[in-house]
């Protein structure tokens, strides 16, 4: 089940930080590179990043998150998490697709993974999401800058 979860709430984002460092190892370890953000999230950091939170509960547990903002018509994911404990289950798919229903009135749909990060860009491809650029963060160290236009015409 996909919920909205407030982040402002210290027990939640001590939930979501449990859930979030697991997660972000495996990138990190994907792509080579441990200074991923994320990482290095404390509570009060999570707290104030300003992005609106959903998780995804299996099982009783917390297995997956999404974050976004907004910003007019864009919407950036910013983060993207499932526990490994959970991974091959769908639950990223999920978690994306109602984001998107979320903010269905939204023009264009924004994400970046690390370059070497082939699961989320398989996932971001199979949802129609297209690379637009790619940037070196760090020696060595790619990210893949994607996006998604909708068909929304309620302008």
């Amino acid at each position: 089940m996909i919920t909205y979860i407030d982040v402002q709430v210290k027990e939640h984002a001590q939930k979501l930080l449990a859930l979030q460092i697991p997660s972000y190892r495996v990138e990190a370890k994907l792509i080579g590179f441990d200074g991923i953000p994320p990482l290095h999230d404390t509570t009060e950091s999570l707290q104030g990043c300003g992005e609106t939170f959903f998780v995804y509960e299996l099982e009783g547990q917390l297995a997956g998150a999404i974050s976004y903002e907004r910003d007019g018509d864009e919407v950036t994911i910013c983060r993207m998490m499932v526990h490994p404990d959970y991974f091959r289950r769908g639950i990223a798919g999920k978690l994306l697709r109602h984001v998107q229903e979320v903010e269905a009135r939204t023009q264009r749909f924004l994400v970046s993974t690390g370059s070497a990060n082939e699961p989320a860009l398989a996932l971001y491809g199979r949802d129609g999401f297209q690379v637009t650029s790619e940037r070196e963060v760090a020696p060595g160290i790619w990210l893949t800058f994607l996006a998604k236009v909708t068909p929304f015409l309620g302008r």
